[in-house]
């Protein structure tokens, strides 16, 4: 059976938003398991004997000292140092692999094999031939033992046959597998875990500060806007790639305007790249949201892009300066800042 018949025979609806209680889901996703059918990323397969050098001269993060057992973010920028998009890259068996929206996929495709020239790498398109899941909660270990997968340190991958779970601290769980498996692959870890949609998943990536680039918010930022060095996705010892130098300069002459912070909106649904406003700079936008998921406890919660003062003053507004107000929550990591070097 086709993977995504299979999900909709489970019960998936609304583009995989949901397996018919959304509510129960974000519950779950709050206090309990979850599995989560990752439709919304899609999977570049990076091969040849030179994949390494052209990975590490394109991407913000060091390709050449990923360990064989390790994942690392990583981010393609423009030459204005804005990204283009974000990864989570692991080494496969012939070659690494990069998860990114789904929605980006052709485009950055075709731009990385515009870079290819005479080098011996070859691109392609995995999305159909490895199945992306999350998995989230207390008894997440539990889950991957029963499919003899050992919980690793973050940003570690455990290799067991043809799967791959990478490790995305905490709770959290990434599993890489191959399109055959899948389906006996959720069965058995539905047996500790619920299956839930993507607005579970996003929200647990918006708890855990975690920004995705998609369509709508390609080129918006640079990446310290979505502290992307906080959570080891920028390397500043690698060398060149496209708009090192302006992600360079921002990060040591400290022209960091704007910052990323995890946000709840009461009432009205905000959408990824919707512009924020504040008295401080009156019609001009302060910010975007970047990513956007309902909250256990109802309202929505969000991770925005916004300038530093206006945050500090406390009063921002989405869609217009009248708009629903954000009131701010808590990131992970604000008390704990290490370099990209550090934490990859």
């Amino acid at each position: 059976m086709n993977w995504i018949d299979f999900l909709t025979q489970q019960g998936a609806r609304h583009d995989f938003h949901d397996f018919g209680d959304p509510e129960g889901e974000l519950a779950s996703a709050r206090s309990a398991t979850i599995i989560c059918p990752l439709a919304d990323l899609g999977l570049i397969r990076a091969g040849g004997e030179d994949v390494v050098a052209f990975l590490n001269n394109l991407l913000t993060n060091d390709v050449k000292t990923l360990p064989a057992d390790g994942a690392r973010r990583s981010g393609l920028c423009s030459a204005k140092g804005r990204l283009l998009a974000t990864f989570l890259m692991w080494p496969g068996e012939a070659g690494i692999l990069l998860a990114l929206s789904a929605d980006l996929l052709p485009a950055i495709l075709k731009k990385l094999s515009m870079y290819v020239l005479r080098a011996k790498v070859k691109l392609a398109d995995d999305s159909n031939q490895t199945v992306l899941l999350g998995l989230s909660g207390p008894n997440a270990a539990a889950a991957l033992a029963s499919l003899g997968i050992a919980p690793a340190a973050p940003m570690s991958v455990t290799t067991v046959g043809q799967c791959r779970a990478i490790s995305l601290g905490g709770d959290r769980h990434l599993l890489a597998v191959p399109a055959a498996e899948a389906e006996s692959v959720w069965h058995q870890a539905e047996k500790l875990a619920r299956p839930a949609g993507l607005a579970a998943w996003h929200w647990l990536e918006i708890v855990a500060g975690i920004p995705r680039v998609t369509a709508a918010t390609q080129e918006l930022f640079v990446p310290q806007m979505v502290n992307f060095e906080l959570i080891g996705g920028v390397s500043f010892s690698k060398g060149c790639y496209p708009g090192q130098e302006i992600v360079a300069r921002t990060q040591y002459l400290g022209k960091i305007k704007r910052r990323m912070y995890r946000a709840r909106i009461e009432s009205i649904p905000p959408y990824s790249g919707a512009p924020l406003f504040a008295p401080e700079t009156g019609p001009q936008a302060c910010g975007n949201i970047v990513l956007v998921s309902p909250s256990p406890l109802g309202g929505f919660e969000a991770l925005a892009v916004v300038q530093s003062t206006c945050h500090e003053a406390g009063e921002v507004h989405l869609d217009n300066p009248a708009g629903a107000r954000l009131n701010f929550l808590p990131l992970p990591y604000e008390q704990d800042q290490p370099t990209g070097d550090e934490t990859a």
